[in-house]
This record gives structure tokens, C-alpha cells and sequence, in this order.
């Protein structure tokens, strides 16, 4: 028997991979979580708050350079983390200015391992089936690239997503380390169930490696919206049909802006980007996109969970395109409608509403302050709405007045995450674009439409406007 030494290589390398994408996690991520509690000492010694203000900032952009190489370097799921801690109104500013460059660099795969994986999927040639194929990826992320191409007999540009060879063990890995440390966080620290919203998200990080279900996903959203409105508030990709295999999605190519070149796009045309017209537009696929969203997950419950920058495109005359249906959640009624009750309370800044909110969607908390209810409304408004709180531009989950800091949150049920995440994200793209925007109040009109439905409140106990009202009986009496 002949020893094949680079066979023998091949295999160790890859056993021990794994552990080594351990360790130099909980090495980095240790460093900078001390970095981080060694100077909240080093700062509370400091009584000028000017001052305190500049340590602070130094101590940021300190941190953001190490976060910044840790999402870089390892890839992968840290490529998607950066994408949620990238944020303006969550993460402090110079962590944003470093992460938010991170939407769509990840390491691309080599063209021959994209052709094999393409003529392997698709059980053809690529020049068979393709008359044009850029190699080239227009843009590439955690699990997938993308490529445009040109199908044979076919006018129209289609878009490629091909997923990298054996990135699922990786982000496995990297997922049970990370609830590892919410774990340790949440006992030690910020008094929150992390270890829930972790395990969630090892759930549907776990479904995008199917692009069947991906597909299957897309064409249910587009259809949904279609059926609704007299025209879709958001563009969906339609899918190519028998060209969807689990590792390998072809689609609708889709012209258009990432949002996060929006301000660019405005200068080059020629308009004033802190003028009315630019305001207005804004203003305009804010609306869009939420009001989608608020369809999805309040009148269907079946919605994409993935709205950050990468994944939306600004199309001709403002119209918004979603993008990437990997990331979709399917909400239970009960979780819905009490999501719908508690988009009420926010709507209407009502404590006992919130309360009850809370109570119904099973988020256990542990009070740890006086003014429970007004806390609990605050927290809500934090977690659940994209805009911030009276007096609040930045949310900072460390400092002593921090909703969390005052009411603990022991339990989090683990569906309710990706509500969570998107509002979380719709809230970035909201501070992001300079608005700040209370999804729920656009979303106050469907919630009570979702609660009447399930008989929960009757016509005279809606606070709609009158003529929405109207509307709304319409809707119902046609249905």
C-alpha cells in the first residue's frame, strides 16, 4: 500500500481546522471583551466627561480595528456578524465606519471550483447551458457567490448563485462558539437571553445551505405581495425554473443601486443629497421597504429575515428590489398576532399593552428597577420598532442606562429572533439613510387588520384613521 502524503496532509488539515478556527476565536474575542471591561475601569476614574468622551471614542476605534480583522480574516459567519454589529444606531460610530465595508468581501471561490460545482449541480457543460458566463463574481458573501450570465435562447440577463465547497462545516463551528460566548456574556454581563437568539439563528443560518428552499421561498414572497397590492411595494427575482439544485440557484438579474451608494448615485445625478427631492426619496424606499415588511410579517407571518444593505437595490424611479431569500422565517399565529398586539402598544405608547405584550409573546423578565411598565415600554421600543426612543441616539447595551441593564430579559423565545433582527436591521438602514422612522406606526393599520381577522378586537375598538377604517371593511367584505 502506497501512502499518499498529500492526501494524508489534506485530511489532517481539514480535522483540524475546526479546532483551530476555535481557538483563534475565543483568543480575539477574549481579547477584545477584556480590552473593553479593563478600560470601563480604567474610565470611570475620569471626572471630566469630555474627556471621558475622547477615551471612549479612542478605546472604540482601538476595538473596531480588532472586530474588523476578526470578521476579515476568519470570514465565514463573522462576515454575517459584522453585518448586525454594523450598524449606526446600535454599534458606536467608528465600529460602523470599519464594518459596514464588510457587506460583500468575502473570499471568492476560484473559477474551476465554480465550474465544477456548476457542471456537477446541473448535470451540463457550462457552455451548454450558458451563452454568456462571467466568471468574474459580481458580488461574494458568506455562503454563496454570485455570477451573471445569460442563459441560451434567452434575452435577458439571470443571475448565478453558486455556493462555496465545504463552508457549512465552518459556520456550524463557528455558531457553537458563538453561543458558547452569549452563554458566558449573558451570566456575566448583559442580563439577556443571547443563548436563545444564538440557537435560532444556528437554525436558519443552517436552512440557507438548501437553495431549493431558497427558491421555493422566493417565489411564495413574490406571489403573496403581488396578491395584496395593486403593485408590490418591493421587486422580487423571479426564479429560472429547472435551474435550482441545493448548491446552485439561477435567477432574475435585477438592475440596480446597492442601497449603501445611494448618497453617490444622488450626487452623480445631480441633486442636492440634503435637499428636499433627495429627503423625499428616502423617504419614499423607507416606506416601500417597510411596508413589505410589515405585510410579511403581520398578514402572512412567512417573511425574509435578511434585510441588510447587501441585500436591497435601488431600481429606476426609487423602487426597491429585495434580495436573497436564504434567510426566510416561518412565524407561528400565536407569535404573530402577539407580535401585532405589541406593535400596538409601541404605536401607542401604551404601558399596559406592553406589558401584556410582552407576557403573551413569552419574553420572561426580571425587573431590576422601579418603574417597571415605563422600562418595559422603552425596552420595547428598543427591541421591536425602528425608532429610537425619546432622547436615545445610540443604543449602548453596556452602559448603566440601558434598558437591558434595568429590566433583565431571562427568556427569549427563540422564533421570535428574526423579528428581532429584521426591525434591528430595518432600524440600521433607517439611521443610515438619516430618518428616523417608527415602523410601527406604518405597521399599526395591518396589526389591528391581523387582530380583527383572529377575532381578538372588533371594528369600533380600531384607533385607525377613519378612512383607513373605510378601507379596511372594503377589504374585508370583498374578501
Amino acid at each position: 500500500m502506497v501512502l499518499d502524503f498529500k492526501d494524508l496532509q489534506e485530511k489532517l488539515s481539514t480535522s483540524f481546522r475546526p479546532w483551530q478556527r476555535s481557538f483563534e476565536f475565543w483568543v480575539r474575542a477574549a481579547d477584545i471583551y477584556t480590552g473593553y471591561k479593563t478600560f470601563q475601569v480604567r474610565v470611570s476614574f475620569e471626572k471630566d466627561e469630555k474627556k471621558a468622551e475622547a477615551m471612549w471614542e479612542r478605546q472604540h476605534e482601538h476595538a473596531a480595528d480588532k472586530v474588523y480583522s476578526m470578521c476579515s480574516d476568519m470570514g465565514g459567519f463573522f462576515l454575517k456578524v459584522a453585518q448586525i454589529l454594523g450598524k449606526p444606531d446600535l454599534a458606536p460610530a467608528a465600529w460602523v465606519r470599519r464594518l459596514v465595508t464588510l457587506c460583500d468581501q468575502a473570499p471568492a471561490t476560484p473559477s474551476n471550483m465554480v465550474q465544477l460545482v456548476l457542471e456537477k449541480e446541473l448535470c451540463k457543460k457550462v457552455d451548454e447551458m450558458f451563452e454568456r458566463f462571467e466568471w468574474v463574481p459580481i458580488g461574494s458573501a458568506s455562503i454563496a457567490q454570485v455570477h451573471r450570465a445569460r442563459l441560451k435562447g434567452d434575452k435577458n440577463d439571470v443571475v448565478v448563485k453558486v455556493q462555496h465547497p465545504g463552508v457549512q462545516e465552518l459556520m456550524m463551528t463557528d455558531l457553537r462558539n458563538l453561543k458558547a460566548f452569549a452563554l458566558f456574556v449573558q451570566k456575566t454581563d448583559i442580563k439577556f437571553d443571547f443563548f436563545s437568539v444564538c440557537k435560532e439563528m444556528e437554525k436558519q443560518i443552517g436552512y440557507e445551505f438548501d437553495f431549493t428552499r431558497e427558491a421555493d421561498a422566493m417565489d411564495r414572497i413574490k406571489t403573496f405581495l403581488h396578491k395584496i397590492n395593486r403593485k408590490s411595494p418591493v421587486k422580487v427575482p423571479r426564479v429560472i425554473t429547472n435551474a435550482v439544485t441545493r448548491r446552485v440557484l439561477v435567477m432574475e438579474y435585477i438592475d440596480g443601486v446597492p442601497i449603501l451608494n445611494l448618497g453617490d448615485e444622488i450626487k452623480k445625478r445631480g441633486i442636492n443629497p440634503d435637499g428636499k427631492m433627495a429627503a423625499e426619496a428616502k423617504q419614499n424606499i423607507l416606506k416601500s421597504l417597510t411596508l413589505a415588511y410589515g405585510q410579511m410579517i403581520l398578514k402572512s407571518g412567512f417573511f425574509h429575515a435578511d434585510p441588510h444593505p447587501g441585500n436591497i437595490l435601488i431600481c429606476k424611479g426609487s423602487e426597491v428590489a429585495l434580495l436573497d431569500y436564504g434567510q426566510v422565517k416561518d412565524l407561528p399565529n400565536t407569535l404573530r398576532l402577539g407580535y401585532a398586539n405589541l406593535v400596538l402598544a409601541i404605536a401607542d405608547n401604551d404601558h399596559a399593552r406592553a406589558t401584556e405584550g410582552f407576557r403573551e409573546l413569552g419574553i420572561d423578565t426580571l425587573n431590576l428597577c422601579s418603574n417597571e411598565q415605563a422600562e418595559l415600554l422603552k425596552l420595547a421600543q428598543v427591541m421591536f420598532d425602528t425608532k429610537l426612543p425619546p432622547g436615545v441616539t445610540v443604543l449602548q447595551p453596556f452602559s448603566e442606562d440601558s434598558s437591558i441593564k434595568k429590566i433583565a430579559v431571562k427568556a427569549f423565545p427563540e422564533e421570535l429572533f428574526s423579528v428581532l433582527r429584521t426591525v434591528q436591521l430595518l432600524r440600521g438602514l433607517s439611521v443610515g439613510l438619516g430618518i428616523n422612522y417608527s415602523c410601527a406606526d406604518q405597521w399599526r393599520p395591518i396589526a389591528e387588520e391581523a387582530l380583527y381577522l383572529a377575532g381578538r378586537i372588533k371594528v369600533e375598538d380600531m384607533k385607525t384613521r377613519e378612512r383607513s377604517k373605510r378601507g379596511f371593511l372594503r377589504r374585508i367584505l370583498w374578501r
